[in-house]
């Protein structure tokens, strides 16, 4: 194992306590980067940014302006490090110099994928890479959905920039309102189908439409029951 990769169960202080909400909680995690006890405390709100890999400019402007404003606030800002919105989402937190937090589908001694080296380390300096699968497990398909839900128990709430009708995005956010906790979406063209998935989160009352970060932080707050 990796010098700098340290295994945490829930019987360690570092443990975020979210995480036992889940039906399936994890039964151990590998770290790398700051301690997650210092990121994900009550006076530090989170919130997770998740959305299509095969995202538009709209979209990934979108989750960058709202990293951005999250993170320049103190929030740590989680997704799942892959191309499209998750990218964007921690890059916009790391330019307000704030913490972001990726949930990786493999080992974290090859973190996947291999051309986000730069972001991760990047990542490392401001917040944490967090994976359930031992290193030298490589990404594989279920481990994407099953890393969904980690995303889902560690945020306040989940905003979904832009997602297909079936995606790990829709996934997360489902997995978050089975938790009761805010899900919010960001609203695309009626002919994208890059916007088909959140479109019908809205339109089945799964998540709230929203249009700007202020708006997004006064419904997470308001649902959460915080000053």
């Amino acid at each position: 194992m990796s010098a700098d990769i340290r295994r945490i169960t829930p019987a360690d202080a570092e443990w975020p306590i979210q995480l036992n909400q889940l039906s399936r909680p994890p039964r151990e995690l590998f770290i790398r980067g700051r301690a997650l006890n210092e990121l994900l405390t009550f006076e530090r709100n989170s919130l997770a940014i998740v959305g299509a890999r095969n995202s538009t400019y709209y979209g990934e402007k979108i989750a960058r302006d709202f990293g951005t404003y999250f993170g320049a606030l103190g929030w740590s800002v989680i997704s799942g490090g892959a191309f499209g919105i998750d990218y964007n989402a921690h890059r916009g937190a790391l330019i307000a110099d704030g913490a972001t937090l990726a949930v990786l589908a493999g080992g974290l001694d090859a973190p996947y994928p291999r051309s986000h080296d730069r972001l991760f380390n990047e990542i490392l300096e401001q917040g944490a890479l967090i994976s359930e699968q031992p290193p030298g497990v490589r990404a594989a398909k279920g481990h994407f959905l099953n890393r969904n839900r980690i995303i889902a128990a560690l945020g306040g709430g989940t905003i979904v920039v832009e997602a297909a009708f079936k995606s790990g995005a829709i996934r997360t956010a489902r997995d978050s309102a089975e938790l009761f906790r805010p899900v919010l979406a960001i609203p695309g063209p009626i002919t994208a189908p890059t916007s088909a998935g959140t479109h019908n989160l809205i339109r089945d009352r799964i998540a709230e439409l929203v249009t700007s970060p202020l708006e997004a932080r006064e419904i997470i707050m308001r649902e959460l029951g915080s000053d």
